[in-house]
């Protein structure tokens, strides 16, 4: 018989430790976990303490130092028990309660390895007695309170638990009912009361009971989320155990029926044929198992890979943040089967946005409210029914307030806490199965790679947003510039025309002023006198320089409405060069500058625009009058080249600064330093001489130096050029606008 207890005792420590040492693979960071496979261990401890302590083949001493093992181990036991059920039951108040007893239980349970309650042994027939100390009573006492509070916590936790949790407090509890009255009726009330020992090796039979409950509730109730690992375990072996009895029995039959009537060799062919079989079957055989098992205890699975697969390719295909929201969405309800799913997100352009809320009463300031509480938990997935330490309580109560059963916080693993990108909310799922391990492990690899995806939408997001609103300031900017542009062209156009009608107004009166002063100058007035004539002189220069002036004027105005044209006369430039440097001749002298002109003997006459012209050479031989100083030389060159003539202005005065010469010819431009030589110019003399010289199919002639003095001038090719009394030439379109003088 003593091998017989043996047989069952190993029976049940290896079935209580296999799966306490399974569950603490599994998950070893879960508290109830670490609890449920120390109380196993302690169960084992004690029964083979229990063994070692009824066999009297082994000493008395043995089996004293046995006996402590067992009122130790059996007393731990029933605390962690009671601790086990607690956290099953979610139970907060007994929690706390059970924290304060945890000293004065545990000194209790020291006491039972010591004198205090085994003092010793003695031979009771085939079994050693116990002989109890002083504390037996007391060490008796509590041990059965502590299984009664046990079992008082989960009856009373019953009322409100729901789904698996109600099938497991249910299992537990009819487990205990079933197994504590024959373990106390055994091991305490027999041997305390009567003193008879005889049934403490019967006793641990009930423990069977106990393995068979705790394996029930772990396939049935998916308690520790262990059951993939059993159930796949029983695939397995009742494949293999299929495969072997009918290997088996076809052997057998070979064996002893085939041989019989056949060869030798041909029994040992079919046994091979039947290996071969054998071996090929098995897989086919483990699918069936499998799909039967799925069909029955796993309807809410689904393949991982699969649904990552999905979801990666969901989240490549947009960067748009409402899409990839509503199929994100939409794939995990389609493979996890849950009731809802939200997903809500910081968004720093538009606040806190929820997804999916519509298919639940989960609401933005609830989740707020959620997200809050979690700051301080450093997992990133948590499942509700996995919640229960003191500090998570307030947790616990806030998600089961809104049927959350899981809650995902999207945080990088390179910021802190509350720089969290948002949170995925999940409702339990529609068949009323837990979250398993599995789904922790899925949803924290959905959440690493939505964290990328939403970062990156809320960029695009945020460029678009930034492109709309830059979009609209450059619209509401060119509309102001047109309406800008429109005020100035106006304004352009008023001013345009009154210079036009100032121009023609001031004429008159100027045509008049300068004739009658020539008239005075001829004598026709009398005998003028020296000074007279000086001053009347400088007069007449002074309304020929205003009438340049106004011509100017005109000129700018009938370029902007196109009426700026080319009247061709015969021109000879000899002589209205000469012209002009006889009128301003006086004006060098009395600025002390020397002003000459240098000119071939003989040049023919061409047909060109003589007003305009006239014009031109005035402007260049005055600028550089006025920018010459004191002392300064000046001289107007004619050259009769053989394919070109050239006229040229050289001066020695201010120059023009080489950042600024670019513009010299635009209207109104005038450079700095000019502006402070000569503060009354206009800035068009330069801009209409080009516009003459270009418009006969002429160059521009400009070379300057900063200090040391400057060129103007132009040139006409011959080839472009008629003569007077001969064919006109058209000038011609490629002709350089403006030629730098060597």
């Amino acid at each position: 018989m003593p091998d017989l207890y043996l047989v069952v005792d190993l029976i049940v420590v290896l079935s209580l430790v296999g799966l306490g040492a399974t569950v603490l693979v599994k998950n070893n960071a879960v508290a109830l976990n670490r609890i449920f496979a120390w109380f196993v261990g302690c169960i084992g401890v004690w029964i083979m303490a229990n063994y070692v302590s009824n066999d009297t083949h082994y000493l008395p001493i043995v089996a004293v130092r046995a006996s402590y093992f067992v009122f130790f181990f059996s007393y731990v036991a029933s605390i962690l028990f009671l601790q086990f059920g607690v956290r099953l039951a979610n139970d907060a108040q007994a929690a706390r309660l059970l924290r304060k007893a945890y000293v004065p239980l545990y000194v209790i349970g020291l006491s039972g390895a010591t004198p205090l309650v085994v003092k010793g042994v003695s031979l009771q027939g085939s079994v050693y007695a116990v002989q109890f100390g002083p504390l037996t009573a007391l060490y008796f006492t509590t041990l059965v309170l502590n299984l009664a509070a046990a079992a008082y916590v989960i009856q009373r936790n019953i009322v409100h638990a729901t789904g698996d949790q109600r099938g497991r407090l249910v299992v537990l509890l009819r487990t205990l009912y079933w197994t504590l009255p024959l373990l106390v009726l055994a091991q305490v009330i027999v041997p305390a009361t009567l003193g008879w020992f005889g049934l403490t090796n019967l006793g641990i039979l009930p423990m069977l009971i106990m393995v068979f409950g705790l394996y029930y509730g772990v396939v049935k109730h998916r308690l520790f989320d262990l059951r993939p690992i059993i159930l796949r375990a029983v695939v397995y072996l009742t494949t293999v155990s299929v495969i072997a009895v009918i290997y088996g029995l076809l052997t057998h039959y070979i064996t002893t029926v085939v041989a019989k009537y056949t060869a030798a060799a041909t029994a040992d062919f079919l046994n091979i044929v039947l290996i071969v079989v054998a071996v090929s079957t098995y897989s086919p055989l483990k699918q069936l198992f499998r799909k039967l098992t799925n069909r029955f205890f796993y309807q809410d699975a689904y393949d991982p890979q699969e649904l990552l697969n999905h979801l990666n390719r969901a989240l490549v295909s947009t960067l748009e943040i409402d899409k990839l929201m509503d199929r994100t969405i939409a794939i995990i309800s389609q493979y996890m089967k849950v009731e809802f799913c939200v997903v809500g997100i910081q968004d720093d352009g538009k606040g806190f946005r929820m997804f999916g809320a519509s298919g639940s009463k989960v609401t933005a300031q609830d989740v707020q409210e959620i997200r809050h509480i979690t700051g301080g938990l450093k997992q990133k997935v948590v499942i509700t029914d996995y919640l229960g330490e003191a500090s998570t309580v307030r947790l616990q109560a806030g998600l089961q307030k809104h049927n959350i059963a899981a809650l995902v916080n999207l945080t990088p693993s390179n910021l802190r806490r509350k720089e969290s990108v948002g949170c995925i909310v999940l409702g339990g799922k529609r068949s009323g199965s837990p979250y398993t391990s599995q789904d922790t492990r899925v949803l924290d690899t959905i959440a690493n790679e939505l964290i990328i995806a939403i970062q990156n939408a809320l960029r695009f997001e945020e460029i678009e947003r930034f492109n709309a609103t830059l979009q609209e300031k450059v619209d509401e900017a060119t509309r102001r510039l047109r309406r800008t542009n429109e005020k100035l062209r106006q304004m352009d156009e008023t001013k345009d025309d009154f210079i036009s009608m100032a121009s023609h107004q001031l004429r008159t009166p100027l045509t008049s002023v300068k004739g009658y002063v020539s008239m005075v100058l001829d004598g026709d007035a009398g005998r003028v006198l020296p000074l007279q004539r000086k001053l009347l002189n400088q007069a007449f220069i002074s309304s020929q320089r205003m009438v340049y002036l106004i011509s100017d004027l005109l000129n700018v105005s009938r370029l902007r409405t196109g009426k700026f044209v080319i009247e061709p006369v015969p021109t000879n430039l000899i002589t209205i060069i000469r012209d002009e440097v006889d009128q301003l001749i006086e004006t060098a002298k009395g600025r002390n500058l020397a002003l000459g002109f240098h000119h071939p003997e003989h040049m023919p006459s061409y047909l060109l625009d003589e007003t305009k012209l006239r014009q031109v050479i005035m402007n260049f031989i005055d600028n550089a009058i006025y920018y010459t100083p004191s002392g300064g030389h000046i001289t107007v060159t004619l050259e009769d080249k053989p394919k070109s003539i050239e006229l040229t202005v050289t001066d020695d005065g201010i120059g023009v600064p080489r950042a600024e010469q670019p513009h010299l010819f635009s209207k109104f431009y005038r450079a700095h330093n000019a502006k402070r030589a000569r503060p009354d110019g206009t800035g068009l003399g330069l801009f209409m001489a080009k516009k003459v010289v270009i418009a006969q199919g002429g160059a521009i002639i400009f070379h300057s130096e900063l200090n040391k003095g400057s060129t103007f001038g132009f040139s006409f090719a011959k080839e472009h050029l008629a003569e007077a009394g001969g064919a006109k030439k058209p000038p011609a379109a490629t002709a350089p606008a403006v030629r730098t003088a060597a």
